[in-house]
């Protein structure tokens, strides 16, 4: 919705296709609105940590010592940073290009582990994300991006350096949903032979009629979704032979 097209309004049937040619994707944060999600990403990584200390059951005699420094990965880019519980809220220093710490940010939220929104403040601005669990981390996203979220301490970070990133799905046979919607109609049938151009399937999403079409020729091999289901992005419809 941040798109200058979209807030202009000129919109068509061909908006994915002619603005997103390579596919539609959430863009990657950067300058001030990474910092932002990574301060956030930090504050919620505290909070669901003095969240666990209170799980009984735990060994006694052995103080848990939080660590103030940590590294917070927005997929695969490091923003280190100083986080400290202050109060009711957090203040956090991004470390510097030079190794010292920047000016201090105040973050003030009711947010508790589970809720589907972290909403508060960042130095008594308001601040709102929608935050979604994944494993060992959670995906934030923030004003038209949305990145898997990673909060580590040093020691985690530099193990976590030698993690190979893992091999990405071949997709380049399969039709995927391009955002979330509403499947209208599936124009082919498995084993029919289509040409480039020709319509694949219609989804509407926000009540408009998006038209997927071949992008080369070839069979369809297997049809995964049906009018009328309900799909999420990178959903798949349909696999080409």
């Amino acid at each position: 919705m941040t798109h200058p097209r979209w807030r202009e309004g000129n919109l068509s049937t061909g908006f994915i296709a002619e603005e997103f040619p390579q596919g539609f994707g959430a863009r990657a944060p950067e300058g001030e609105v990474a910092r932002r999600i990574a301060a956030v990403g930090a504050a919620i990584d505290r909070v669901i940590g003095e969240r666990k200390r209170k799980i009984s059951g735990q060994m006694i005699g052995r103080a848990v010592i939080r660590e103030r420094r940590r590294c917070v990965w927005l997929d695969r880019t490091e923003i280190p940073l100083d986080v400290i519980r202050e109060g009711e809220g957090f203040v956090v220093r991004f470390v510097e290009a030079d190794g010292s710490l920047g000016a201090s940010h105040q973050l003030l939220s009711s947010w508790i582990p589970g809720e589907p929104v972290w909403e508060g403040t960042l130095d008594g601005h308001p601040v709102a994300m929608q935050v979604r669990a994944i494993p060992n981390g959670f995906r934030l996203a923030h004003q038209g991006y949305e990145v898997a979220v990673n909060v580590f301490t040093e020691r985690e970070a530099t193990a976590a350096r030698w993690m190979k990133e893992g091999d990405k799905a071949d997709t380049g046979k399969k039709v995927l949903c391009p955002m979330p919607g509403l499947v209208v109609s599936i124009a082919v049938t498995e084993g029919q032979e289509v040409k480039a151009g020709e319509t694949l399937a219609v989804v509407e999403a926000m009540k408009m009629q998006n038209v997927l079409r071949a992008e080369r020729d070839g069979q369809i091999k297997k049809i995964h979704a049906a009018a009328g289901a309900t799909l999420a992005v990178d959903a798949v419809i349909m696999e080409f032979s």
